[in-house]
């Protein structure tokens, strides 16, 4: 979430601020930044880093790869 966007909810504020959640999102944001210092991503190029496996936490570079947002958003979760 944007630093300047609002929570749709008291609820979901609360989710996101709990460490859990907090530690996942820097692991994301660790993996597209990882992308972004080689050049594989760029801000607002409308593209998502797709951990392969599932693993937000696991960002070497073989499990990491770059797919449109409509392809990372819409496979089927378990």
């Amino acid at each position: 979430m944007k630093a300047n966007a609002k929570p749709r909810s008291v609820k979901q504020r609360k989710y996101n601020s709990k460490p859990v959640q907090k530690k996942r999102r820097a692991q994301r944001n660790a993996a597209r930044r990882k992308l972004t210092k080689t050049g594989r991503v760029r801000k607002g190029d409308g593209k998502d880093v797709d951990h392969k496996n599932r693993n937000t936490a696991d960002n070497r570079s073989k499990n990491l790869r770059v797919v449109s947002k409509s392809k990372n958003r819409s496979f089927k979760r378990k």
